[in-house]
């Protein structure tokens, strides 16, 4: 049976940790903010936050969830990237940045389990997940349509990042640490379809949610920036 730490014990110890260690001050947060909702982990901060944190037994869906994460992380990179490269607005690259940091903090719970990357040889656009794949073709097509649509396409990303993060939370794992870090990731998708919510606004455009419900969208679009 699966050795299960609660959550809110193992923040617990981090934050104790932190008090009582010498170099704490020098500790920097795990998520850098900037004004605009790009979000990024500090890998130096993840790495030592995860090292408080006891291995448990992987289960095949845990080991499958981490596959498929890494690769939709990467899938959010490289939308970004071309998105970025056809029309230059600075939101796609900023948050592409903040994409690569995201699918490797995934990277580093897979090298934790030793397991095998599907990103090991890192081809741009290409996706061992076949629905990825996919899914990739069909934003690019539907974002060289229009600056707006590129807009919209980001939104669609972030929600569907938010919508499987949140499942494989629900229904798939109860690691603390891959539990840890979907939350972190969680805040980072929630502040990007912030910011791409208000550039779609700022175009006079109107976004309608695919993946997640329109409730939900509008609670995350109409709250505060979330930081550490």
């Amino acid at each position: 049976m699966k050795k299960l730490i609660s959550f809110s014990i193992i923040l617990l110890t981090i934050f104790i940790l932190s008090a009582c260690g010498g170099s704490s001050n020098d500790t920097p947060p795990l998520l850098d903010v900037d004004l605009e909702g790009s979000t990024a982990f500090n890998p130096n901060t993840l790495l030592n936050n995860l090292s408080t944190i006891p291995l448990s037994d992987l289960s095949a869906a845990e080991k499958e969830s981490l596959v498929f994460m890494r690769e939709e992380e990467k899938l959010a990179r490289d939308v970004y990237t071309v998105m970025y490269n056809k029309y230059r607005t600075k939101i796609f690259t900023n948050i592409a940045a903040s994409e690569q940091t995201h699918t490797d903090a995934v990277l580093a719970l897979i090298q934790r389990y030793d397991l095998v990357d599907p990103m090991e040889t890192d081809v741009f656009g290409g996706f061992m997940n076949s629905e990825l794949q996919l899914i990739y073709d069909t934003l690019v097509t539907s974002g060289s349509i229009s600056q707006l649509e590129a807009l919209y396409v980001g939104a669609t990303v972030e929600e569907l990042d938010i919508y499987d993060l949140q499942y494989q939370k629900d229904s798939v794992v109860d690691n603390a640490d891959i539990i840890y870090v979907y939350d972190n990731l969680l805040k980072g998708s929630r502040n990007h379809l912030r910011s791409f919510d208000k550039q779609i606004k700022n175009s006079g455009g109107t976004y309608t949610p695919v993946y997640i419900s329109q409730d939900l969208y509008d609670s995350i679009v109409n709250s505060a920036i979330e930081r550490n």
